[in-house]
């Protein structure tokens, strides 16, 4: 009799199990930065927009926080993220080999498109502002980004364009958030937070009544930074762009790229690609950064190859492409 209960009760079991769905989700990620810049929630409402179209697929698009753009390489190449948000020189570095990746070209590495400009914020205490421009950081104690992160490359590089070095200032690795909050403090001159614009973590220091400014970039200043990598570009930050900035401000932007690797399916990228450009209003809700994500100009200042279904799309949308963002793998189908 019990033999019969334990039978009859695992038929039971079985039988509610196999009412209930229990498909697996499969869940892929998308590395970002750190909350207080523009990648974490762009990252963020990206997954959400392509997860609302694959719902009935039951996948799922993650965007999770890092220390950004080199870190963001490393999750892609350990299998830890599927997709990530990278600057353009470390996307181009890691794709060509060059710089920090010199000895170590990412050959797998696949761009979608440049979504919107990673403008420069060089943060300074107005004390301490004497020039106007970014010189200015010279002896201060300063934030070049999160360790291994693309904000610290690429702080360095404008540094290195303008003869400074880590030497020259009192070198500090802090998030966007943690910049403001030590300026506020006293503990902490200035800082680098390069993100599209508005960044909250500014935002919020001109709203605190913060006394900081916004530091420029001379026309002769970018053509040294672009001697070192050439990879950015004459940005003006328009007035009222921030709490209490009543005057433009004129600084540089590198492209801020969308990318995955050669691994990942072609019509899953292809219709991703499709359901970005093509929600662009979706985007500019979740942060105003992305009004300038445009189909026409997705391709500007991109130096890593496209993945197959972004290639798809693009030359669909009869967009020209240059030849050294066709990916090897189209290269190897028509030969």
């Amino acid at each position: 009799m019990k033999g019969k209960l334990f039978l009859f009760t695992v038929l039971i079991f079985t039988f509610v199990l196999s009412g209930c769905n229990f498909e697996k989700k499969e869940i892929y990620n998308i590395a970002t930065a750190t909350t207080g810049g523009t990648y974490y929630p762009i990252g963020v409402g990206m997954g959400q927009l392509w997860t609302e179209h694959y719902r009935d697929q039951n996948i799922k698009f993650n965007g999770q926080a890092s220390a950004g753009s080199v870190e963001n390489i490393d999750l892609l190449k350990n299998g830890e993220a599927d997709f990530a948000i990278l600057q353009g020189l470390i996307s181009t570095q890691a794709a060509e080999g060059s710089g920090i990746y010199e000895g170590d070209q990412y050959e797998e590495l696949r761009s979608v498109g440049m979504i919107w400009p990673n403008v420069e914020h060089f943060v300074l205490m107005e004390d301490f502002v004497a020039s106007g421009d970014i010189s200015d950081i010279a002896g201060r104690s300063f934030s070049v980004g999160p360790q291994a992160s693309g904000t610290e490359q690429s702080t360095v590089t404008m540094m290195e364009g303008i003869e400074l070095g880590k030497s020259d200032i009192r070198t500090e690795y802090l998030g966007y958030d943690d910049t403001i909050s030590a300026m506020r403090d006293g503990r902490l001159n200035g800082g680098s937070l390069p993100a599209g614009v508005p960044v909250s973590a500014i935002t919020d220091m001109y709203a605190s009544g913060l006394n900081a400014a916004i530091l420029e970039v001379t026309d002769e200043q970018m053509e040294d930074i672009n001697d070192i990598v050439h990879t950015w570009y004459r940005y003006t930050i328009e007035a009222g762009s921030y709490p209490r900035q009543e005057k433009d401000i004129d600084t540089i932007a590198q492209p801020n790229i969308l990318v995955t690797t050669s691994d990942m399916d072609e019509e899953m990228v292809y219709n991703l690609t499709k359901i970005l450009f093509e929600n662009r209003e979706y985007m500019i809700g979740i942060h105003n950064s992305a009004r300038e994500m445009q189909v026409e100009t997705a391709l500007e200042g991109l130096n890593t190859p496209l993945h197959a279904g972004a290639y798809r799309y693009f030359e669909e949308q009869g967009i020209e492409i240059e030849e050294h963002l066709k990916p090897e793998e189209l290269r190897e189908e028509e030969n």
